[in-house]
């Protein structure tokens, strides 16, 4: 192993200098920007990711970057969130998820759209596509009527990058590894010794969309199924409330809502959904004066 000379690994820590009055003005703008909470426990974070930034940038201070992000136009503030944040994502995570769509939810809704009823099923923060296409392919494998119904999986994530890799829908083979054998031989094909694609048929079930979560979006009900899972890890729990309260919103009546493993439901949103599995709701699990909510 090389080792590094005490003066040498003093001299790159201090290569930037991330001042408090910086730090904030990154801060600020990720939270109003991007929902992103960055309390000053996250400095470290923050500078390990920047700095590399300022090197491909070729800038001098972090001074100049905070410059450079000031204009509302500026490209970089796309590259600032993808080095905040991380894209991790794969086929089929948080298994008991699809077992629910299984057992509880594709039951319903493939019944409807047999009878002439539209379904509509939203991946928020989808990443680079792993997770609609998961959705898709189980559907798939559920009824193989699927692509003659009116059902249809909008994914969308904010940022443009990571959502050119789930338009393509080709990844790394072994990624398909965690993929049920007979799923994967019937939704797949190998594009070369190294990487596969998921087929047409899958890709004709998604669309693909950049929206920023955050943001203004319609709420009207519209979907029967939400995924929502690991992006409000990100959020502060005023911004976590405000868009669970959106996504209840946008469900229709008896809806689902799927969220991480690690996020929780607020006091007030859970009122309104009741628990059919690990981290996964249905819209209508309390009534006031009498009424569902």
């Amino acid at each position: 192993m090389t080792q590094i000379s005490s003066r040498t690994r003093h001299s790159v820590a201090l290569q930037y200098d991330l001042s408090d009055v910086e730090f904030q003005k990154i801060s600020k703008l990720a939270h109003q920007n991007y929902g992103l909470c960055l309390p000053e426990t996250k400095k470290a974070l923050v500078y390990a990711r920047l700095s590399k930034r300022l090197r491909v940038l070729g800038l001098r201070s972090f001074s100049e970057y905070c410059s450079l992000l000031s204009d509302e136009k500026c490209e970089e503030r796309t590259q600032l969130l993808t080095a905040l944040t991380t894209n991790v994502t794969h086929f089929f995570r948080e298994a008991h998820h699809f077992e629910t769509l299984q057992q509880q939810v594709f039951p319903d809704l493939i019944d409807r759209a047999r009878k002439g009823q539209t379904i509509r099923i939203w991946s928020a923060g989808c990443a680079s596509g792993q997770e609609p296409y998961s959705i898709a392919m189980s559907m798939l494998d559920f009824a193989s009527d699927v692509s003659q119904l009116d059902i249809r999986i909008r994914a969308t994530d904010i940022d443009p990058q990571i959502l050119q890799v789930a338009r393509g829908g080709e990844y790394p083979s072994d990624s398909f590894d965690v993929v049920p054998a007979h799923i994967r031989n019937a939704n797949t094909y190998k594009v070369d010794q190294k990487r596969m694609s998921v087929s047409k048929r899958v890709k004709d079930l998604v669309d693909f969309e950049e929206m920023n979560l955050v943001q203004d979006w319609a709420s009207k009900p519209q979907f029967d199924v939400i995924f929502c899972r690991n992006v409000t890890i990100y959020f502060d729990s005023m911004t976590k409330s405000e868009l669970w309260c959106r996504f209840r919103h946008a469900l229709q009546e008896c809806g689902y809502l799927f969220i991480g493993h690690s996020e929780r439901l607020d006091r007030e949103t859970s009122a309104h959904f009741k628990t059919i599995g690990v981290t996964a709701f249905k819209k209508g699990g309390a009534k006031r004066n009498g009424v569902t909510a």
